[in-house]
């Protein structure tokens, strides 16, 4: 007979993921709760500033599962990011209304999973594999900033919206569910509830993945490819189902980028904004599906901070510790820290089973 925390939890974990025991899922639980209420504290304008970096989180979790769990380093994420924030922009301003707003969201983030799965089924059946697809990922996205940057003229306007090139795309509606009279819009606190509600049923939905059989499928090929392939299993396919959910998960963040600012332009295809993602993940642990959402709201922060101030070295600042930990922490923060966590609750356990009855009575006292 199962238990009410196997029951309720025991789906979310398993070995391809970090946090499976109940201090973990407590310590989860008080973090969120925490997260909660963080808008009833600060002002509106903070907690949707804040609600950047999540969403920033988003991205980041979606580069986790594509090069973290199947080891697949891509540069393209912000590819599909500004795909879907530019057609999220795109559809709602030209319907013009709370229902066309609504409609728009699942229309941005279809159509980055399509861009995802078509350049992933070029790659992966083309036999790409290993830098080359970093390099190709890259390539286009250096490509979408040029071609974004020169659509200032009359001609790159779809319907009434034109595409402004380097000026971008101002007017994007705030995001909204619903119909005429019947509508929830999200802006401040609301967005950051929205924000952070996204995040975690994404991070949920993703253990359930990645501990399932098609989850060690992926681990699988991340590990050993020619292996897997003399196993039966077609790499390719998993390669391009992982990709093109990493690429739809990246959407839905660029969705709501879009709506956050209002605005969209071609930066968020830009050399600088393609390797952040890298950087996050990275830093935070590439196999952590939490470390890339934590490192990202960490950093994030940090380089906000130092820009605050008239800084100019955020990039130098995160770039050294890029390399800091590349070198000293291969594995990423997180990791290291449950890592080191679990070597010294299981020392302490042993010890505590080595040592006599007798003795740990006389050490009590």
């Amino acid at each position: 007979m199962t238990s009410p925390y196997e029951r309720l939890f025991g789906r979310f974990e398993g070995p391809n993921t970090i946090g499976n025991t109940r201090v973990f899922w407590a310590g989860l639980t008080v973090a969120l709760a925490l997260a909660a209420a963080y808008p009833l504290v600060v002002s509106a304008y903070t907690a949707g500033n804040t609600a950047l970096f999540m969403l920033y989180g988003l991205l980041a979790m979606s580069l986790s599962l594509v090069w973290g769990y199947a080891g697949v380093l891509s540069f393209g994420q912000v590819v599909f990011f500004g795909f879907a924030g530019y057609t999220f922009g795109i559809v709602s301003i030209n319907l013009g209304s709370t229902l066309g707003v609504t409609m728009a969201i699942p229309v941005a983030v279809l159509v980055a999973t399509v861009v995802a799965f078509l350049l992933g089924y070029f790659m992966f059946y083309g036999d790409v594999s290993g830098v080359f697809v970093a390099i190709i990922t890259l390539v286009v996205t250096l490509v979408m900033q040029t071609f974004m940057a020169q659509t200032a003229g009359d001609e790159w306007t779809i319907g009434e919206v034109p595409l402004g090139g380097f000026n971008g795309m101002p007017g994007i509606p705030n995001l909204a569910v619903g119909t005429e009279g019947a509508a929830v819009s999200f802006s401040g606190a609301s967005f950051y509830w929205l924000v952070l509600t996204i995040l975690v049923v994404s991070y949920l939905g993703l253990r359930l993945l990645v501990n399932g059989r098609f989850g060690y499928a992926m681990v699988a090929v991340r590990e050993d490819e020619d292996r897997v392939e003399m196993l039966g299993y077609d790499i390719r396919r998993v390669k391009l189902v992982v990709f093109t959910l990493g690429g739809g998960l990246a959407g839905l963040s660029g969705v709501l980028y879009a709506s956050w600012g209002n605005y969209i332009d071609p930066s968020v295809y830009s050399l600088a904004f393609a390797t952040l993602p890298v950087v996050w993940v990275t830093v935070g642990g590439r196999e952590s599906l939490l470390g890339g959402v934590l490192a990202t709201v960490a950093i994030e922060w940090f380089r906000q901070q130092l820009a605050i101030t008239g800084s100019a070295w955020a990039t130098v600042v995160v770039g050294t510790l890029l390399l800091i930990v590349v070198l000293a922490l291969p594995e990423g923060i997180v990791p290291f820290v449950h890592r080191k966590t679990v070597g010294f609750v299981e020392g302490r356990r042993m010890v505590g089973e080595d040592t006599p009855a007798a003795d740990r009575e006389g050490t009590a006292e």
